[in-house]
């Protein structure tokens, strides 16, 4: 049997490529139909050149993957961490088009990032980041393409900086492009807290139903 991604190290990957193959084969489904499930649709990856601010120069790599957009426009936040690898944006992605279809709700799935600490970084060059990852996945972005979220190493702010980015680039304001942006610019309230609740309310079902 084929493996979408043969040569991969990142367990994550390995870890959900087997579950979506095993669920596949539980279910009977051919072969062929298993591999298309666990393939992602397209995986982007940008080069981001920025000006620090003091002048220099430093180029950081980016990704965006939709992993399945059968069900409608592809969701998923985009994350700032050192350690963003295409491997695991990837995986992330085919995670969300788990969680999106389990949740029977019409989208699909996506995932995004830059291998960068925003620790290290100014405000602004923050923003300049933000801005430029924007603009190299513009044509793959939009309320009925891919709408993408906060994630680990991001927040309301760099939601609001992507809106404004993808804005203009269509010559007028897009809210819709992305959630999680602040409450001034159409966000929703409990957003930043609606992960956290949903492990709490995950784990209570499960206790009822173990009965304890």
């Amino acid at each position: 049997m084929n493996s979408a991604h043969p040569h991969s190290d990142d367990q994550a990957l390995t870890s959900i490529e087997f579950r979506m193959r095993q669920a596949g084969e539980w279910l009977k489904l051919p072969d062929g139909v298993i591999e298309t499930l666990i393939a992602p649709r397209r995986v982007l990856e940008v080069s981001i050149p920025i000006r620090r601010d003091d002048g220099t120069r430093e180029r950081f790599t980016g990704w965006r993957v939709q992993h399945n957009i059968t069900r409608g426009p592809a969701k998923g936040g985009i994350r700032y961490h050192p350690s963003v690898s295409r491997d695991e944006t990837v995986s992330l992605a085919a995670a969300m088009s788990l969680k999106t279809a389990l949740m029977n709700l019409p989208l699909g799935g996506a995932k995004g990032g830059v291998a960068v600490d925003p620790k290290t970084l100014s405000p602004a060059e923050l923003e300049r980041v933000t801005r430029r990852y924007v603009s190299e996945i513009f044509a793959f972005l939009g309320p009925d393409k891919d709408v993408p979220a906060p994630d680990v190493g991001t927040n309301a702010q760099v939601m609001a900086w992507v809106m404004d980015q993808y804005s203009i680039g269509v010559g007028h304001a897009v809210p819709g492009v992305v959630t999680g942006k602040p409450l001034a610019l159409g966000g929703s309230l409990g957003r930043d807290s609606a992960t956290g609740r949903g492990v709490v309310e995950a784990a209570m079902l499960v206790c009822q139903a173990n009965g304890t």
